[in-house]
């Protein structure tokens, strides 16, 4: 169960606002389970005043139609925002300040697709239709506006793409 999952890897435990902003997230995708409307839209109303108290209290927004993997860490809440189109693997982490969304007024549905085990610093901002490879370093304040293959490492901003050798 994707609950236990987070929970093992949140460093804080139960107290972890990441945490609990990620289960808040994955409570709202649950209706996409669901075909009956009749099911979908309770669940729908209780996620939007859930969502809403994860945004004040944990400082987390997360679209409920983003595709998130498995034991996602939010190491440090406030100030995290992830696009309803966004895709993020399994194993990353991602710390306070971090947007991952879209760049442009006129694309408005273009989000990241993230890979495995992607480590997101502090502040970066992750923006438009980039893929970030697998195993892939975002430094602290990064601006990421394009791809980065994977294992590489992306700082600066506009950031840089460091191949690991």
């Amino acid at each position: 169960m994707p609950f236990f999952e987070d929970l093992r890897v949140a460093r804080e435990g139960v107290l972890s606002l990441g945490f609990w902003g990620l289960q808040v997230y994955r409570f709202g995708h649950l209706r996409y389970r669901f075909n009956s409307k009749i099911i979908r839209f309770p669940l729908g109303a209780i996620h939007v005043l859930l969502s809403k108290l994860a945004e004040i209290v944990c400082g987390v927004t997360i679209g409920v139609s983003a595709k998130i993997g498995k034991r996602l860490i939010i190491e440090h809440s406030g100030a995290i925002v992830i696009h309803g189109n966004a895709v993020i693997g399994d194993d990353c982490i991602i710390r306070q300040g971090v947007t991952i969304g879209n760049r442009n007024l006129d694309r408005p549905l273009e989000a990241p697709n993230i890979g495995n085990r992607v480590n997101i610093g502090a502040g970066a901002k992750v923006l438009g239709g980039v893929h970030i490879g697998d195993d892939v370093e975002i430094g602290a304040n990064a601006v990421v506006i394009k791809d980065v293959p994977a294992g590489a490492i992306a700082v600066g901003v506009p950031a840089r793409i460091i191949i690991r050798k």
